[in-house]
């Protein structure tokens, strides 16, 4: 359960130090997705 804790806590610590770039990468996936649906229908 240590282990577990710890995990989570470690996880959490990274989540929070690189939230903004966590962010980036999502805002171009969605823009690389979006782009690539309109695309298609075109």
């Amino acid at each position: 359960m240590q282990t577990i804790t710890a995990g989570y806590q470690g996880v959490s610590l990274l989540v929070n130090l690189n939230w903004d770039r966590l962010l980036y990468l999502g805002t171009i996936a969605a823009a690389l997705g979006l782009g690539a649906w309109v695309g298609s229908h075109q």
